[in-house]
C-alpha cells in the first residue's frame, strides 16, 4: 500500500493547526490580490459590507455570502465581453496578455464558462501538483499515457502539461474521434497508463475485442485515471473496471479552483484524498445547498462544495459554489493513512429531484442499483416527464436486467430493488425493465436522465 502525502512537501512536516495558519495566510494574500485587480470582486466585497483586511481567519471568511456560481460566472463573462471585448469575465485578475491557456466547462448546463483560464504561473502550479498524482499512480519519465478526453478548449487540457512536466509522453486522442481510433492508438503506442472517464473505460471493455481483436487487459496498463462523473466510487463499477484492465483505477478531481484530489492505492474506495490544501480552501468550505449557509466541517458532513483559490493569478475563485454535493471525511484514511481531508461526490445540486418533499440524488440511485449486479447490468435512466426538480410520483426508472435473468424473475427482482431504493434513497419508484445493452452508453459521460418533456 502506497501512503499518500501532500504534494507540497513542507506540509507533511506540519501539524493540522500549522497547516490551517499557513492556508489562512495565503487566503488573506489572495483576497487582497483579487480586490486590487478585479472590479467583480471589489463589487462583491462591497455588497457584503466587508473588505479583505476584515478577513482575519477562515471562520470569518465563511461568513461571507457566496460570491459566484455558474450563473454569476456567465454574467461576469457576458459583461466583460460587452465592455472589454473578452469572454474571461470581470473576475479576471491579470491582463489578457498574461493568459497562457484557457479551458471551458462542458456546457451541459448552459453556455460554457472559461473557468480554466490560466496564466503561465497557474499552469506551472497545476502541472507540478498534478504530476504528483500521476507519479503516485506509477507513471515515470519516459512512459506513454493515453489521454482520452474532449480536447481543445476543455477542462482537462491543463493536465497535459502535468504529464509532460513529469517527463512522460501524452498520447492525446480526442474522445469525439470514437472508440475505434482510441483503441487503435492504444494498440499502436502501448501506453503505460490511460486517462479517461469511467463511462469510456466501461465502453472500451465491451468494444475492444470486436474492434482490434484484443481485450483491454491485453494492453497491460499500469494504471487508469478517471474523472468527470461518479463511477469508481461505486464498488461494483470499480471492481469491474479493475478486473477487466488488470490494474488500479485512480479516481480524481480536476483543478477547478486549483484543487486536486485522488483516490489512494486501495482495493476499497475511501474517497478522493485532497493533497493540495495550500492551493484551494476545498473541501473545508461546505454549504447547505438550499439555505447557502455554511455547514460545520466534521467527519461525514454532506453539502455543496465551495471553491476558493489560494494562489491563482488569472481567474481566481472566491467562494465559488460548485454545485457538487460531496461528503467530507476528516479522519485518517483507513487504508493508506493519509491525514488530510477526503471527499466522495454524492451528486450535483442541479441534478437533485424532489419526490413527495424528499430530495433525491440520481447518483445515490445508481449506486444502489449497481449493488444488484449481475442481476442487472448497472445501466439505468431516470425518466423525467416534466422539468425537474419536482417529480410527480411515482418516479420512473429504466433498468437493464442482467444477461442470465429470465423474464419470469423480473417481478420478484423488481420488488427487491424497490425495497432497497426505499430504504437507501427514500423513494419507491416504478421499475421499467430493459434488455441488456439497450440503454446506450456514452464515450464521455453517460446520462442519468431520459427527458420526455
Amino acid at each position: 500500500m502506497k501512503r499518500m502525502r501532500y504534494a507540497t512537501q513542507i506540509l507533511n512536516t506540519m501539524s493540522g493547526e500549522e497547516i490551517k495558519e499557513y492556508r489562512e495566510q495565503k487566503l488573506r494574500s489572495q483576497l487582497k490580490y483579487c480586490y486590487s485587480n478585479s472590479e467583480f470582486y471589489r463589487r462583491k466585497f462591497r455588497e457584503a459590507g466587508a473588505y479583505p483586511e476584515d478577513i482575519k481567519s477562515f471562520e470569518i471568511f465563511r461568513r461571507l455570502p457566496v460570491f459566484m456560481d455558474k450563473n454569476t460566472e456567465r454574467q461576469s463573462q457576458a459583461e466583460s465581453m460587452e465592455r472589454l471585448g473578452h469572454p474571461f469575465g470581470l473576475h479576471l485578475c491579470c491582463s489578457t496578455d498574461e493568459i497562457l491557456i484557457t479551458g471551458t466547462t462542458s456546457g451541459t448546463t448552459g453556455i460554457p464558462t472559461f473557468t480554466y483560464t490560466l496564466s503561465r504561473q497557474d499552469v506551472d502550479n497545476i502541472a507540478g501538483l498534478a504530476s504528483y498524482m500521476f507519479e503516485y499512480g506509477g507513471i515515470s519519465p519516459g512512459d506513454r499515457v493515453l489521454f482520452c478526453y474532449a480536447l481543445g478548449i476543455y477542462a482537462t487540457t491543463p493536465l497535459l502539461w502535468a504529464i509532460r512536466h513529469l517527463g512522460a509522453l501524452p498520447i492525446d486522442v480526442d474522445v469525439r474521434a470514437g472508440s475505434s481510433l482510441i483503441l487503435q492508438y492504444a494498440r499502436l503506442t502501448r501506453p503505460h497508463a490511460a486517462c479517461l472517464t469511467p463511462s469510456l473505460a466501461e465502453y472500451l471493455i465491451d468494444k475492444s475485442a470486436g474492434v482490434i481483436g484484443m481485450s483491454v487487459g491485453d494492453f497491460r496498463f499500469g494504471a487508469l485515471f478517471t474523472v468527470g462523473e461518479i463511477g469508481i466510487g461505486i464498488p461494483e463499477v470499480k471492481k469491474k473496471i479493475e478486473d477487466a484492465y488488470g490494474c488500479r483505477v485512480y479516481d480524481f478531481i480536476g483543478p477547478i479552483g486549483d484543487t486536486l484530489a485522488v483516490s489512494c492505492d486501495s482495493d476499497e474506495y475511501h474517497g478522493m484524498h485532497c493533497f493540495t490544501p495550500d492551493f484551494d480552501m476545498y473541501p473545508d468550505d461546505i454549504i447547505d445547498p438550499e439555505t447557502r449557509e455554511p455547514l460545520e466541517i466534521k467527519d461525514g458532513v454532506i453539502g455543496e462544495a465551495v471553491y476558493t483559490s489560494l494562489q491563482r493569478r488569472a481567474c481566481p475563485m472566491v467562494r465559488f459554489a460548485s454545485g457538487d454535493i460531496v461528503q467530507v471525511f476528516t479522519s485518517e484514511c483507513p487504508s493508506c493513512g493519509f491525514r488530510g481531508s477526503r471527499v466522495k461526490v454524492i451528486g450535483r445540486s442541479d441534478d437533485m429531484l424532489i419526490v413527495k418533499g424528499v430530495n433525491i440524488y440520481p447518483a445515490v440511485i445508481k449506486n444502489i442499483i449497481a449493488g444488484f449486479v449481475p442481476e442487472v447490468t448497472g445501466e439505468m435512466r431516470i425518466v423525467l416527464e416534466q422539468a425537474p426538480p419536482r417529480v410527480v410520483p411515482p418516479l420512473k426508472i429504466k433498468v437493464e436486467y442482467g444477461g442470465g435473468v429470465r423474464e419470469g424473475d423480473l417481478a420478484a427482482l423488481g420488488e427487491r430493488l424497490k425495497e432497497a431504493l426505499h430504504s437507501g434513497a427514500r423513494v419507491t419508484p416504478d421499475i421499467i425493465w430493459c434488455p441488456p445493452g439497450s440503454l446506450e452508453k456514452s464515450l464521455a459521460k453517460t446520462p442519468l436522465f431520459e427527458k420526455k418533456y
